[in-house]
């Protein structure tokens, strides 16, 4: 029956169709009826996008506070000899899918979050109290996965370039103790894309695709030129194989063309080490870090434009970090994990959770020492 119905409506829709010129009244009818079904149908896309937007915008910008410390490896960093060079590069693992409000455990509004990130520093001893480093790195991937698996929004690019001079203020060796205070000015550069686009909903009939701005938790870098600021104290004492040393690192960050100033960043690390078989280092470091909230432009709507939420951002946190290290002529290979012990976030926010670093230094010197 129905199909009867249908060939029948389609015979009288193609009758009139032929004497469509000749009934203004008719003619008016259908172009009405045409301009509302494209008025619903845009609608309808427009309110697609809308519920898909509202939904994932909230949850992506709970996560907006971007990137803390731009800089990933070793321990610390004090200076090199006079015309010693050190090429080094690791690779950091960050996951993690657990949510906080404030300091307590809240509902996902997300699956995992993931990053691998290589990050390669070249440095060379310009004097023996100046040091000069170029840093970088590269994000194969920043992933979030949506619940349930879905709506997945991932990245990967290269990231800053900064350009890390450092300077040793005091230096003294003696018999039974060495010390030294080294402080540091770099700039970061910053070199990857920061307002990639995601695709949120492709038309079936026309192809178009609508695109948002991807959550900054997932862009290769924030936009800006940053300024760090950096503070180190060593004190080694070499009959004991044992040393101690502190660092202070603070980033002053900058606007960026999407009228957002992510949080500064600023850590302060205490460390202890021992080296044993002559070869193998341990290390342990107490971590406190503080990121400040994110600022924005007032004509801006953040949360509607860029999937930011300025309330969800900036935090306090401290890290129990173990290193392992072991030293073959000129070549050390060394991992550590950043382990939470307290976190407190503005708002909802996800937590840090798991965090691995693998690298390799080499260090040698570009001239050729007299053997008498």
């Amino acid at each position: 029956m129905c199909c009867i119905n249908l060939k029948l409506s389609m015979r009288l829709f193609m009758s009139s169709s032929k004497n469509y010129n000749c009934y203004p009244s008719l003619r008016e009818g259908l172009r009405e009826r045409k301009q509302k079904n494209t008025i619903f149908g845009t609608a309808l896309i427009a309110l697609i996008i809308a519920l898909f937007y509202s939904e994932n915008s909230y949850s992506q910008g709970c996560c907006s506070g971007g990137s803390g410390s731009p800089i990933a490896g070793g321990a610390s960093q004090g200076v090199l000899l006079d015309r010693q060079m050190e090429i080094s590069t690791n690779f950091q693992h960050i996951s993690g899918n657990k949510f906080l409000y404030h300091d307590q455990d809240t509902a996902s509004l997300f699956d995992q979050f993931n990053t691998n990130y290589l990050y390669t520093r070249i440095a060379y001893g310009v004097t023996k109290d100046f040091t000069m480093s170029i840093e970088s790195g590269y994000f194969i991937n920043k992933t979030q996965i949506g619940l349930d698996g879905i709506d997945t929004v991932s990245s990967s690019g290269i990231a800053d370039l900064i350009l890390f001079p450092r300077y040793d203020i005091y230096n003294h060796t003696e018999e039974t103790k060495r010390t030294e205070i080294t402080i540091g000015l770099g700039y970061k550069i910053p070199l990857g894309n920061y307002n990639d686009s995601t695709v949120v909903y492709t038309n079936p009939n026309t192809g178009k695709q609508y695109f948002t701005t991807s959550p900054p938790i997932v862009q290769p870098t924030n936009g800006s030129h940053d300024f760090i600021f950096y503070a180190f104290f060593f004190r080694g004492y070499p009959l004991k194989k044992f040393r101690v040393f502190a660092n202070a690192l603070y980033v002053k960050k900058g606007w960026n063309a999407l009228g957002e100033k992510f949080g500064d960043y600023a850590s302060v690390g205490l460390f202890a080490g021992k080296t044993f078989f002559k070869k193998l280092g341990v290390t342990v470091q107490l971590k406190g870090e503080w990121i400040d909230k994110m600022q924005y432009d007032k004509k801006i709507d953040l949360l509607a434009l860029y999937n930011v939420d300025v309330e969800s951002t900036g935090s306090k946190k401290i890290f129990f970090v173990p290193q392992l290290s072991y030293s073959f002529k000129k070549l050390t290979v060394y991992a550590l994990s950043e382990i939470p012990l307290y976190q407190y976030v503005n708002k909802i926010q996800v937590a840090s959770q798991f965090q691995i670093t693998f690298g390799l230094s080499y260090r040698f010197l570009t001239y050729k020492t007299v053997t008498e």
